[in-house]
């Protein structure tokens, strides 16, 4: 079992074999759920990009390279 120690600010490490089973690096999120009362569940919280897939809506209609070109231009703003 892995076990860390808080320090006196609140803080710890997160033990090395439990960082790579989560495969968490250097800048990740993570989030903790209490369950029961007493069980505590640290997820993840970073997404990579495969997981935001399908989460906005399909535009109404093709966007032309013309007009991708056009908001580059204009660095987006509508024209």
């Amino acid at each position: 079992m892995a076990s860390s120690t808080i320090t006196s600010k609140g803080q710890t490490t997160i033990p090395k074999s439990i960082r790579d089973r989560l495969g968490l690096k250097a800048g990740d999120r993570i989030e903790f759920l209490i369950e029961d009362g007493d069980r505590v569940v640290m997820i993840p919280a970073t997404l990579s990009l495969a997981d935001l897939a399908g989460c906005l809506p399909a535009p109404k209609r093709p966007v032309t390279l013309e007009e991708m070109d056009r908001a580059i231009r204009g660095r987006g703003s509508r024209s």
